[in-house]
């Protein structure tokens, strides 16, 4: 297919500009708010509350290239904050509702994140307590001792008085948006004007297998082409309606949706928790015409179908990641749905889009690959020594071109480390490319596993666990599960004289962790056991695993 080239538009700033001035009443978004209100948001609309999120930091100092952090789940507020921060020149840090306190504030210091917005009582959570006992008490003016960038927290909607929104720097959603009242709209219109397409839109947290939180920096004009590319290659429209399930947290949901979205008009649905028993009354009640998820959530499609009268008529293109998907069910569901296509990709927060399939492909390719290098992006796969492969033989996949991050937050050498001298990032996947360039992804990163599509990384969810005052030493691996693909398990050994019970790791974790790094088993050990290099042993555990 012939892909049209993105506007010159070169920011985001000047993008949404652009699209607000030919089709300022297109609808982009349309969803619930924290409160529960429905909200529908035209262009023009976004346009207007985007400049008072960006007066309101003007007004708290921020500066074009500072860091601002969103703690909160798919809503209108998120999106409308997005488009502020990149007006002001800001650069997006976002968190997950998954983090609890001691995720979030590892984050927050690494990108030294001068404000942060929070959905605060969010599902009863008071996340701002949660960080309060991670972060310590507020100091000098500031909010949280061991925070020493963050400046203000401005939580979404009324603030409900409790110990933890009395705190210094803490501002009510209306005092700061009065607060802007002090800037101009003459001059905030000319600092996202101001804004460079090198200037950086997003810094993306992946911990990889280092154990460690680090910054994937993305500047504005790859996101936007890298995101064109890839709304042409799906064929999405102004006439869409396209629920953003992908936390805007992760590179998909902010890029593949929130971004997308307006790059052509389409309307997003932001998805604040999403419900699979919900699945078909959300696609019959809002005409849902993209749909992106695992292959599990398209066999409870083709269930829903089986099992009853159901309207999906409105469905035309599904969108799947990297796995692999079977080639029956792609038939089926192109059969019984009247889909125009079903989409596989493959992309990484440090490299972007990478590979797509095009709507000419047959099925089998569909299936069994995520298609081929888009535009301006190539793709090698090389053995342990850097040589190219033939094609059909596996390794290592090195990705080139524009979307290849700038690298890693403040962290040079874990940068060179991951990108070479000549530009190829290093994936550490393991593929197959076909005769006609097809890309199959055949293994993940070594230690990664994936628990109900969120990636697991056991060095990361060792480093968490020590933060446990009973645990010496902790070593992760990811084991196969019937219900989410993986689960982790985890091998620990107590400290001196510490009296450690299984279960009460397991609720510890649950308190202190995203519920999908949590560990389902916790086995004690005396001690771990190591190769001959004196690392720990990860193949004798999943020997250990494996014979239960």
């Amino acid at each position: 297919m012939e892909l049209q080239p993105a506007p010159n538009w070169g920011t985001i700033p000047r993008m949404l500009r652009d699209q607000v001035a030919n089709h300022p009443g297109a609808e982009v978004v349309q969803g619930r708010s924290l409160s529960g209100d429905p909200v529908t948001l035209t262009l023009a609309d976004l346009v207007g509350q985007a400049a008072e999120v960006a007066r309101g930091l003007m007004a708290l100092g921020v500066e074009v290239g500072d860091r601002v952090a969103i703690w909160a789940p798919n809503t209108p507020e998120w999106v409308v904050t997005a488009y502020g921060l990149w007006d002001a020149g800001a650069t997006v840090a976002p968190l997950s509702t998954r983090f609890k306190g001691i995720e979030a504030a590892e984050l927050l210091r690494k990108a030294e994140a001068k404000v942060l917005f929070v959905a605060e009582g969010f599902m009863g959570t008071s996340y701002l307590g949660m960080l309060g006992d991670a972060a310590g008490e507020p100091v000098g003016g500031r909010p949280y001792a061991e925070l020493p960038d963050l400046e203000y927290v401005v939580p979404y909607g009324p603030v409900r008085a409790t110990p933890a929104t009395a705190r210094h720097g803490v501002l009510a959603w209306d005092a700061f948006v009065s607060a802007g009242a002090v800037v101009s709209p003459e001059a905030a219109e000319e600092r996202a004007l101001s804004v460079s397409g090198d200037d950086l839109g997003e810094i993306m947290a992946t911990s990889g297998t280092t154990g460690t939180p680090k910054g994937v920096m993305l500047h504005q004009s790859q996101l936007l082409r890298g995101y064109w590319d890839w709304a042409e290659i799906v064929t999405l429209t102004e006439n869409d309606r396209y629920p953003i399930i992908a936390p805007f947290s992760h590179g998909f949901g902010i890029n593949a949706g929130l971004l997308a979205c307006v790059l052509k008009r389409a309307t997003m649905m932001p998805i604040a928790q999403f419900r699979p028993d919900e699945l078909m009354d959300l696609i019959e009640r809002d005409r849902v015409s993209i749909l992106a998820g695992a292959p599990a959530m398209f066999f409870k499609i083709l269930e829903e179908l089986n099992g009853g009268q159901r309207d999906v008529s409105s469905l035309r293109v599904l969108i799947c990641g990297a796995a692999a998907v079977p080639p029956e069910l792609i038939r089926t569901l192109v059969d019984r749905i009247g889909l125009e296509r079903m989409i596989n990709a493959y992309g990484l927060m440090e490299g972007t889009v990478v590979s797509m399939t095009r709507p000419e492909d047959p099925v089998e390719v569909i299936a069994g690959s995520t298609g081929r290098a888009v535009p301006g992006v190539s793709v090698r796969v090389v053995d342990d020594e850097g040589k190219d492969l033939p094609p059909g033989e596996r390794g290592e996949i090195l990705v080139g071109g524009y979307g290849v991050m700038r690298g890693y937050w403040k962290e040079p050498e874990k940068t060179a480390e991951t990108v070479n001298a000549e530009g190829w990032l290093y994936t550490g996947d393991i593929g197959m490319l076909d005769g006609d360039g097809n890309l199959a992804i055949v293994d993940r990163k070594k230690e990664m596993f994936i628990s109900n599509g969120f990636n697991g990384y056991p060095a990361e969810i060792e480093a968490l666990l020590l933060h446990h005052p009973d645990l010496a030493q902790v070593a992760v691996i990811g084991v196969p599960d019937p219900k989410t693909g993986e689960v982790g398990w985890a091998y620990v050994v107590p400290r001196a004289g510490a009296a450690v019970d299984p279960g009460a790791v397991i609720s510890w974790a649950r308190e202190n962790m995203s519920n999908y790094k949590v560990p389902r088993r916790v086995f004690l050990v005396d001690a771990l056991p190591l190769n001959a290099n004196g690392k720990v042993d990860k193949p004798l555990l999943r020997v250990w695993a494996a014979g239960g």
